[in-house]
């Protein structure tokens, strides 16, 4: 799977799920939710309270991230040769403290 950092546009569906994401100005829509997990901020990094390396904000920083199965265009139908790839599967980032959405991860 492909790292990326880059921040996207993400319309939610009617379970909070997303639903379509916006990136590199490309419009995906969601087929599938593989798998959605929380990770936390590195709690173990902190040392006693003179060398704690991070804020209390940042020990408790939580992002959400959804694993999700996305293709552009309608799902079945064939496309052109030349045509970019129409389908992948996509980690998307929700942090908490700022409110941004980021694709983290990418396998097509």
């Amino acid at each position: 799977m492909r790292q990326y950092d880059d921040p996207v546009e993400v319309r939610r569906g009617g379970a909070e799920d997303p639903d379509q994401f916006l990136w590199r100005g490309r419009l995906w829509k969601v087929r599938a939710v593989v798998a959605h997990w929380v990770e936390t901020g590195p709690w173990w990094q902190g040392g006693s309270d003179k060398e704690a390396r991070g804020t209390v904000a940042d020990l408790v920083a939580e992002r959400e991230l959804w694993r999700v199965e996305a293709g552009r265009g309608m799902p079945g139908v064939r496309q052109q040769a030349g045509d970019q790839a129409s389908y992948g599967v996509f980690d998307l980032s929700f942090d908490w403290t700022d409110g941004r959405w980021q694709l983290v991860g990418c396998l097509d």
